[in-house]
């Protein structure tokens, strides 16, 4: 099946587990964006060098993002995010909080939004996976920009899947559980005065607690090949 995958955030953590897993399957293209570019050459893959945070960088980028050839399954992964500062409300810097949310929530808007646009007219398969946590849905001290991203990006998957079900698209907010990658070494770099759930965190490193990224992304593959069996736009990889 000729695939494209549209995949922010793919130069580390999951986001790279995600790309290794796709970059080998006959008949994929993918474009993946990110900070800093892999060093990697095939023709299969498009990199754009971008920092999402940069809203005004991603609308001019944006048209790129989307090829124009046909194929018979589009698949979009925003994957790309951010903890933010963590720190309680009052501690926050504006920047922060700022960069947070263009990461963590607008970014993942306007990239669906061109998604959709670019390709409401294509007959293939249409599948959307917005990278959510379970803190979107549980809040954590120390966590509001974090959470609060996560929880509206929840909501608009809600709401795009509503809306875009009888286009033929697939719409998923998804948890992947609680995995290595340099998000939780940035989570256990915390003061414990503005996290007090830090022992916890440093607890599932040291208790080999951690799902290994390419887990992951093998429980991703299987959502977008089979988004039959899937039903509920709220989903945890934990769950699979």
């Amino acid at each position: 099946m000729k695939t494209l995958l549209i995949l922010t955030g793919h130069s580390k953590g999951l986001g790279k587990a995600i790309f290794d897993r796709f970059l080998n399957l006959e008949g994929n293209h993918v474009v993946a964006i990110s900070r800093t570019p892999l060093d990697i050459s095939r023709e299969n893959v498009t990199q754009i060098s971008l920092d999402l945070s940069d809203l005004s960088a991603l609308e001019a980028q944006l048209p790129a993002f989307f090829p124009k050839a046909s194929f018979d399954r589009y698949i979009l992964i925003n994957n790309a995010g951010w903890i933010g500062e963590i720190k309680p409300v009052g501690k926050l810097h504006s920047k922060g909080i700022q960069r947070a949310m263009n990461l963590n929530l607008l970014a993942p808007l306007m990239i669906t939004n061109g998604f959709v646009k670019a390709y409401r007219d294509s007959a293939g398969e249409k599948v959307i996976v917005n990278i959510s946590s379970g803190a979107a849905h549980k809040p954590l001290f120390g966590w509001s920009a974090y959470c609060s991203s996560k929880a509206g990006l929840a909501m608009f998957s809600k709401v795009a899947h509503e809306e875009l079900k009888d286009s033929g698209f697939r719409v998923y907010s998804l948890a992947p559980g609680i995995v290595d990658t340099e998000m939780q070494a940035e989570i256990r770099g915390a003061q414990s005065d503005d996290f007090p759930a830090l022992e916890r965190f440093v607890d599932y490193k040291a208790s080999q607690k951690l799902s290994a990224p390419r887990e992951v992304a093998e429980k991703i593959l299987r959502l977008v090949e089979c988004p039959e069996e899937f039903g509920e736009v709220i989903q945890d990889v934990r769950n699979f």
